[in-house]
Order: structure tokens, then sequence, then C-alpha cells
């Protein structure tokens, strides 16, 4: 049985009620608070589930690529929706980027500031030393 949301105009309580499909429109709803039958039913929000793949698809769209030209702000913040849909922790040295676009900064500019930005300790790719 489905969960139909109401709001009382009287009391200004919100309630839930159960009722079955057919019920819906043909039983009185009364207000559990104040025994009203001055109620408004209220739609409540929809969750939808999607796929990681389709959130990721969905910001590698073109349309949504074409925003970022030219606009760091509009990069800094596709970057940071990408690593929340990553769900991982992509480090400080992506959050100071990041952080950085979106307050306008250029991708040259940052680059010219943190001239060691994505190297390596170690020397190597993946820190080994080749």
């Amino acid at each position: 049985m489905p969960t139909y949301e109401y709001r009382c105009l009287d009391c200004r309580r919100r309630f839930e009620l159960f009722m079955k499909f057919s019920e819906y429109g043909t039983k009185p709803v009364t207000c559990p608070h104040c025994q009203s039958s001055h109620v408004e039913r209220r739609i409540g929000r929809v969750r939808v589930g999607r796929s990681d793949e389709n959130r990721l698809s969905n910001l590698a769209d073109p349309a949504n690529l074409a925003a970022i030209d030219d606009n760091p702000r509009a990069l800094g913040k596709m970057m940071r929706e990408m690593s929340h849909e990553v769900g991982e922790d992509m480090g400080g040295e992506f959050d100071e980027v990041v952080s950085r676009l979106e307050s306008g900064q250029s991708p040259d500019d940052i680059e010219r500031e943190l001239p060691d930005l994505g190297s390596d300790s170690g020397g190597g790719p993946g820190g080994a030393d080749l």
C-alpha cells in the first residue's frame, strides 16, 4: 500500500496515511491531530536511482563539456561533481586546484603558481624510481 502525505490546513501539521490505490479519492481523510477534514495532499520528494555508469556518462555529455571552455569556474564545478560521483578522496592537491578554479583562476595561472603539480616524489609513474 502506498503512503500519501497530507497537511492539515487548520492545525498546519503534516501527516501520512497508508491506503490502497482504490481507496484514494473515495476514502475521507481527516487530520489525526485535530480531526479536521480540511486537509490538502502534499506531493513528497521523488528519488531516482541511477547506476554509476549512467551518472558518469551524464557528466561526460558533450553539452556539459562545452560549458567548461574558457570558464574556470564551470571546470572546477564539473571536477568537483566528478570527484563526488567517483566517491574517492582525490587528495589535497586536487582540492587545491578545484578551489582555485572555482574562484575563477585560470588553469594556466594555476600551473604557473604550482609548478610541481602532479609530480610524484618517487621520480617515476606511481612513485617508483625508474
